[in-house]
């Protein structure tokens, strides 16, 4: 079929929309072309669609279907694996208008809201009835539930309380015929059919575009915040005393590793008085209350120092521990000021977290890059951030030889390539080599069942497979 102009296809979908709804000047369709992956690859969408509504939805899928184009949902474009990229004769669709909090019942315990709305959003919204939504990744300022459910976010606080998955209990679909599909539940508990949401949940909009989510909820209150921030010499020891916690057997709220080249240019931007000489930072956080609180933190603090901790502090969450953990929210913006980052997202098993750290190091020598780091210590899931300098394409052609030897590590090590931002298009050779032609089968099956036509995001979230293989 002949590729349909964008001028011609902006002007069907604008009569058929309305012209409120349709972006297709070229600065609009460049500025929608990609998330936050600048090193995955991308093309200039035919047009860009702004949903205000279900039926907003259908009708753009239906018109691609027609028009034999593609879909590639959009949420914020936070995303950092290329997920929400453009490619070639497509549509971008975006949910980002989609912001309304439609229920929150505070008896069951479960909010339902739009795929726009933003996480923090949710977050202040549902704790006015005195309820919590804990998966806060961290992007929650600005990223949408939408986006979280399509690439089953995490975040800090999931080492104790899980991740996105965790918390969607039932969501609306738009599916690629246009037809809509209203799963899972309201209940505490349910097991009818196939667990359809959960398929969804991680599916990065390859199977159909979500419009709203059902999310359970926690109580607020019944928890007390107490932090323990350890100063380290090396990303080793560090290591080390991540591997000490769990062995403990202790689970904290929240166990995040920042190294200092995160902390200065944090710094840097910011100028909150961060501890510049410190080589690691990990932040450790228990919410049980009293007694019980204290004796954990005192007990994280034991094995700080024993793993080589050069200053352990234990205190009630004050001004300093949110100035530390909001450095930890704002490390990958910061290192972005110094030149394009190549962000990986391994997740190894929690006692593979020192030797991990340690083969981060020697990828980062071998290869002449600069890697800074920050984690999810507490679940294994560590974020190597490796800087470019802009320009420096010798630095770049390194930097991807780095990417690839961390991978391999960490597969070798138990690990997955992905722990929360899903495999979009950086993580393709990744997920080949972790899953192996049989399970690329399965997932080719599925796609094929729910999508024949290849309408949604194609070439996300799983590879090919291997030619001869099948």
């Amino acid at each position: 079929m002949k590729k349909p102009s964008s001028r011609d296809l902006a002007q069907n979908l604008t009569t058929l929309l309305g012209q409120s709804r349709v972006l297709s000047d070229e600065l609009a369709r460049q500025r929608y072309s990609h998330d936050d992956a600048e090193w995955a690859p991308y093309e200039l969408p035919l047009a860009v669609v702004l949903a205000r509504d279900i039926d907003d939805v259908v009708a753009t899928v239906r018109f691609a279907v027609r028009a034999g184009v593609r879909v590639v949902p959009r949420g914020a474009g936070s995303g950092l694996s290329g997920g929400a990229n453009s490619i070639a004769n497509c549509i971008v669709l975006s949910m980002e208008m989609m912001t309304n909090v439609t229920e929150v019942n505070v008896e069951e315990r479960y909010a339902v809201v739009e795929a726009g709305v933003i996480n923090d959003d949710l977050r202040k919204y549902v704790a006015q009835s005195g309820l919590w939504y804990p998966p806060d990744p961290a992007s929650s300022a600005i990223s949408t539930i939408g986006g979280n459910a399509a690439t089953n976010a995490g975040g800090i606080c999931c080492v104790k309380y899980g991740v996105t998955r965790d918390y969607v209990i039932g969501m609306t679909v738009v599916l690629a015929d246009g037809s809509i599909a209203r799963l899972g539940r309201h209940t505490a508990k349910g097991s009818t059919g196939y667990d359809l949401t959960g398929l969804m949940v991680g599916s990065e909009g390859t199977l159909g575009i979500i419009v709203d989510v059902t999310v359970k909820l926690l109580p607020l209150s019944g928890r007390e915040e107490r932090a323990v921030v350890g100063y380290f010499p090396s990303l080793t020891a560090a290591g080390d005393a991540v591997a000490a916690v769990t062995r403990s057997g202790i689970v904290p709220s929240a166990l995040e590793l920042v190294d200092g080249v995160c902390l200065r240019a944090v710094d840097d931007w910011q100028g909150l008085g961060l501890p510049r000489e410190a080589n690691t930072l990990l932040l450790a956080q228990v919410d049980e209350v009293g007694d019980r609180g204290r004796e954990l933190a005192a007990s994280i603090a034991s094995h700080f120092r024993e793993s080589g901790g050069m200053k352990v502090d234990v205190a009630e969450s004050n001004a300093e521990v949110h100035t530390l953990f909001l450095a930890r929210r704002l490390a990958y913006p910061a290192l972005e000021r110094l030149g394009p980052v190549l962000t990986e997202d391994i997740c190894v098993p929690r006692s593979a977290v020192p030797e991990m750290l340690a083969r981060i190091q020697i990828a980062a020598a071998e290869n002449s890059v600069v890697i800074a780091n920050i984690a999810h210590a507490g679940d294994g899931n560590l974020h190597p951030l490796i800087v470019a300098p802009d320009g420096d394409y010798g630095a770049k052609a390194r930097a991807k030889l780095a990417f690839d030897q961390i991978v391999a590590d960490c597969l070798s090590l138990g690990g997955t390539v992905t722990g929360e931002h899903g495999v979009g298009l950086l993580k393709l050779p990744g997920c080949a080599a972790e899953l192996g032609p049989i399970v690329i089968g399965m997932h080719r099956a599925i796609k094929d069942s729910l999508d024949p036509l290849g309408v949604l995001n194609p070439g996300k979230a799983f590879p090919l497979l291997p030619e001869g293989k099948a």
